[in-house]
């Protein structure tokens, strides 16, 4: 029986990762910066200009928004740890796009390198 780090695994061998190093100019040539991560997690923070679909949604919302059609466009995904990003690479791939890469080590490594990201900002009460 296979695990969720099988299909990971397997799906790591059939798309393109980008390195932390390589990913400010990944991002920087992308129609689209991706994280699939669950909306509570993207609402917490994410990397600037990032759009939110979460993984259990990919297929649907590119399926049936219009936007998302073009098969030529630069997407650029991410989550946690990539597990999630290297999943929706695939079934991108899958689906069509052609020029779909995921960021190796996810947020926590983009985090933990120290590079920039948005956060959600509460109200004052002063």
């Amino acid at each position: 029986m296979k695990t969720a780090q099988d299909f990971v695994a397997e799906a790591k061998q059939q798309i393109q990762e980008v390195s932390l190093d390589q990913a400010d100019r990944a991002i920087q040539a992308a129609d689209l910066l991706l994280d699939v991560r669950d909306g509570d997690e993207y609402r917490q923070s994410h990397i600037p200009q990032a759009t939110n679909i979460s993984r259990g949604m990919l297929e649907f919302k590119f399926s049936n928004d219009p936007t998302l059609a073009n098969r030529d466009m630069k997407i650029v995904l991410y989550c946690k740890t990539s597990g999630r990003s290297a999943l929706s690479a695939k079934v991108l791939k899958e689906m069509g796009y052609l020029h779909v890469q995921s960021i190796e080590g996810g947020f926590d490594a983009w985090q933990e390198a120290g590079k920039p990201i948005a956060k959600r900002e509460l109200p004052s009460f002063d």
